[in-house]
């Protein structure tokens, strides 16, 4: 049995939340900084975690260890077998040309790239956050922007930036309920106060877009379509969020937010008269193996071929259709309790652990939720679209393989950083972190979204930065005479943010776009976007614990 220790060093919670954070420090350095694959980085920082929670915590070196491959096994269950998933309906599609159809489908939309940029990473990417979560949005649109002609690099960029402000109602609100769970606060009412945080993100990540694809000209050419996108955005995620249902807020905004794009450029034709964009240079090219398998089989990027029979359109969207159909399905009462019967939970063999107040923790138990998983249910629209598009097994199985190829590093990774999470979790260290900010009195108001940013940012997981803080955010609520439900909500607010930054979402993203060992590049594209929707997200939250904005909590 291990007690964790809060404060091992010199008894001093500051100096060991300055060791306590080594392993996250020594993972962004070798990333940003080194340019070292993710593989190979997370790899070092889970050995410097390891040497952190048994020489300096003094874990028992077995039961960090066990607690690693809890980790890792977690990384790989649930949240990569969502991915493989995945990418593999998405490896179908393109196997069988209906890819091609789809990315041609809609670039008619507009050819304009900065509102494809737009609809596709943003609302179209919304609609998968909302329906799986966990890294598919950013594997299934950065590959989508590609085949449009974007260059690699910026592709995975778009993808990751655009996957913010809809993640706290992810897979069907996941994190909002897991919330709900650890703080024991009402998940309706915590779902009402993140819609009324992340659709003023909302409002802002369509313009960040359009700045990425085009600079300060895209601003100015493409505001108002990119403002109508994000308002109407934010405005359906709110209203649903507040009055309507929280699992569903993603699913409205994202279908809103695309009718709010094709309706302004059916009525403002002019916003769709910009060419696609150029490919990009030698620098952000991906493989040639990668190259060929997301050309079009008439040898266009670009939509430029002729228009595609009706039928033919409509199985493109086969697919998608067939994977909301299999979630919302999954949704109904009855039918998600008839399929949890098959959940298993025990405790991780060997792994005993307490917290500093001596009481078991829940991080041994592990859940083998075999039908309720989006993986499992995306799998199950996988052999649906099948049969939809006419594959036969052995072209199905292929494309499989060719998946688990294609991911082979990104998995690597995953495991990797969950294995981190969970050794840093088991011994303490991201405790000591988490209490030390919440000694900050009254200004943990403005702090709070950055623990919820560094927790995404280690697990890659919104819904793990609120089973690992929710609570603590709770407590220090209480502390500082702060509202509960703003303390508790911001953690998931603030969780959004760092999805972008996450190395197991940077290793997706890569991996997606055929740019393995080139995560640290599109770190460097991507954090200083983080950095300062965070710094917004701060600032949003600090008003809303005063009599400023203190009206909009519930």
């Amino acid at each position: 049995m291990y007690q964790q220790v809060l404060d091992p060093v010199a008894d001093s919670l500051g100096w060991s939340s300055l060791v306590a954070a080594l392993p996250l420090a020594v993972l962004f350095v070798l990333l940003g900084g080194v340019r070292m694959r993710a593989w190979l980085a997370s790899l070092i920082a889970l050995a410097v975690a390891l040497a952190v929670a048994v020489w300096t915590y003094g874990m028992p070196a077995d039961q960090a260890l066990l607690a690693s491959s809890e980790g890792a096994a977690f990384g790989f269950y649930p949240i990569l077998w969502i991915v493989i998933n995945a990418l593999w309906v998405y490896n179908i599609t393109v196997a069988t040309g209906h890819f091609d159809v789809l990315r041609r489908s809609f670039a008619q939309v507009s050819d304009d790239d900065r509102l494809q940029a737009v609809l596709i990473a943003f609302s179209f990417g919304a609609l998968l956050e909302a329906l799986a979560g966990f890294g598919t949005p950013v594997a299934v649109t950065s590959v989508m922007l590609i085949a449009l002609g974007f260059p690699p690099l910026k592709a995975a960029v778009l993808a990751l930036t655009a996957n913010t402000a809809p993640v706290a109602f992810g897979a069907m609100a996941t994190p909002i309920l897991t919330l709900g769970k650890v703080t024991g606060e009402s998940s309706d009412t915590l779902g009402a106060m993140v819609g009324r945080q992340t659709p003023i993100l909302a409002v802002f990540v369509p313009l960040v877009l359009v700045v990425i694809v085009d600079g300060r000209r895209g601003l100015r050419e493409t505001w108002p379509v990119a403002l109508l996108c994000g308002a109407a955005f934010g405005a359906a995620q709110y209203v649903t969020a507040n009055f309507v249902s929280v699992p569903l807020a993603d699913v409205v905004a994202s279908l809103v937010s695309a009718a709010a794009v094709v309706l302004a450029v059916r009525l403002r034709p002019s916003a769709a008269a910009r060419p696609a964009p150029v490919a990009g240079g030698a620098a952000d090219e991906p493989t040639p193996e990668f190259a060929a398998r997301v050309e079009g089989r008439d040898g266009s990027r670009d939509g430029s071929r002729g228009a595609d029979p009706r039928a033919e359109v409509a199985r493109a969207y086969a697919p998608y259709a067939i994977i909301i159909a299999v979630f919302v399905v999954c949704q109904i009462g009855p039918v998600k309790d008839l399929l949890d019967r098959a959940t298993r939970t025990f405790s991780w063999p060997g792994l005993h652990l307490t917290g500093p107040s001596g009481k078991p923790l829940a991080l041994p138990t592990f859940t083998f939720n075999y039908l309720t998983t989006p993986g499992t249910q995306m799998l199950v629209a996988g052999l649906i679209t099948m049969a939809a598009l006419g594959v036969g097994l052995r072209r199905a199985v292929r494309a499989y393989w060719t998946t688990l190829v294609q991911l082979r590093w990104a998995i690597v990774t995953v495991m990797a950083v969950l294995a981190l999470a969970f050794v840093m979790n088991a011994s303490g260290q991201t405790v000591t972190l988490g209490t030390w900010m919440a000694g900050a009195g009254g200004a943990f108001a403005l702090l709070s979204p950055i623990l919820g940013w560094l927790g995404t940012a280690v697990t890659g997981s919104d819904t793990s930065s609120n089973s690992l803080f929710g609570s603590l955010q709770v407590t220090a609520a209480n502390k500082a005479d702060l509202s509960t439900v703003l303390m508790a909500a911001t953690n998931s607010s603030g969780g959004v943010l760092g999805k972008m930054v996450s190395p197991q979402n940077l290793a997706i993203a890569a991996a997606a776009v055929g740019l393995d060992g080139r995560e640290g590049d599109i770190f460097r594209r991507v954090v200083l976007w983080s950095l300062l929707f965070l710094a917004g997200m701060c600032l949003l939250s600090g008003l809303q614990s005063t009599a400023v904005l203190d009206w909009m909590v519930p």
